[in-house]
């Protein structure tokens, strides 16, 4: 029999609670395919803060790096929200993406037809929505040297460095184009060529992977003009490739086409070692501790796991088509305009499955 090391990365505010309903899920695969999960429960952002002073211990960061996976539920909170505090949960996030190397995040966004009305956009613009985001993880405006404040003629001066090397980008693009083989063989880039230096070293390294490529359709959009097109015409996007800070604001600004950011999962890969899964949304604290929260992005970012690092695509596929079911059923907690508990609505999925 199998047995997988999954790191658990519980976290803040609805973090556990969603984590909680995610493992019952892949609980529920081992017994059915017969191989045996072995949780390993860590550490991070707000709440190791508040125990060890850190937002992510070296120890916390050892074992994911030793698992076969890792989940995390969400970090951060108003106890912690004091952007001149020496230490903030974030830190936590950024210093695991660079430790573990996973410098792509998959985010597939796509619309179940039940959930139509969830979304603040006409239901027939979100007919055929279903793309995917490949964002730069560890690279680019948040990782970039120098960075700080400094003193200048009596005036404060801050300063943050957007830095990309050719490598970093050559292998995130190099992914999103393997992505969209298996895709609709789409891919655009999303840059700000006409302004950044950086987003014309984007273009010129994706022109030479793109000569690997032949079968993709290849296209460049500046990310404002990325931003309008969304909204407007949402089911013209396949694969959308981007630098770190240009995908964190664009894929929070899709995550409301599927009617609730509660529905959407992530993955983070690098090139080896273990991928890091968690749900696209923050830790909510205004529900925590209700038990209202929505499990389901929690749950999908499992069946990631399941299908990205463990070879497990049939578990995966079974696990999002039990989503789907039970979304096609009419079950729905607060956030999608219904009464299920998270619980309840993990219940459902467990009887579909």
């Amino acid at each position: 029999m199998a047995t997988y090391n999954i790191v658990l990365l519980p976290g803040d505010g609805i973090g556990p609670e969603v984590t909680a309903e995610a493992v019952r899920v892949l609980d529920a695969d081992a017994q059915h395919s017969g191989h045996a999960f072995i949780y390993n429960e860590q550490m991070i952002g707000g709440c190791s803060i508040d125990e060890t002073g850190s937002a992510l211990t070296p120890a916390a960061l050892a074992a994911c790096k030793s698992a076969d996976a890792v989940l995390l539920g969400a970090v951060g909170g108003p106890k912690w929200d004091n952007p001149a505090a020496p230490v903030r949960p974030e830190q936590g996030l950024l210093a695991l993406r660079k430790g573990m190397g996973v410098f792509a995040n998959l985010r597939p966004v796509a619309v179940h037809p039940a959930l139509a009305n969830a979304s603040p956009l006409k239901p027939e613009r979100l007919e055929g929505v279903d793309m995917l985001f490949i964002r730069e993880l560890t690279g680019g405006l948040y990782f970039g040297q120098p960075k700080g404040r400094t003193i200048v003629n009596g005036a404060q001066r801050a300063v943050d460095t957007l830095e990309y090397f050719d490598f970093e980008i050559e292998r995130v693009v190099d992914l999103a184009f393997r992505l969209a083989q298996g895709r609709r063989k789409k891919l655009t880039v999303v840059d700000k060529a006409n302004v950044l230096e950086s987003s014309r070293l984007w273009r010129q390294v994706t022109g030479k992977v793109a000569e690997r490529y032949p079968d993709v359709a290849l296209d460049f959009l500046l990310v404002d003009t990325a931003s309008m097109r969304l909204i407007t015409h949402p089911a013209a996007f396949d694969g959308l490739v981007t630098e770190n800070r240009f995908g964190d604001i664009l894929t929070d600004e899709a995550s409301v086409l599927s009617g609730s950011m509660g529905m959407l999962p992530s993955a983070s890969l690098g090139d080896e070692g273990p991928g890091l899964y968690e749900p696209i949304h923050g830790s909510a604290p205004d529900i925590a501790g209700k038990g209202i929260a929505n499990p389901l992005g929690a749950i999908l970012s499992a069946a990631l796991l399941l299908r990205h690092s463990l070879s497990m695509p049939d578990a995966a596929r079974a696990i999002e088509t039990a989503v789907y079911e039970v979304l096609s059923a009419g079950c729905r907690t607060a956030d999608l305009g219904g009464k299920l508990t998270t619980r309840e609505m993990t219940d459902r999925v467990l009887e579909e499955l």
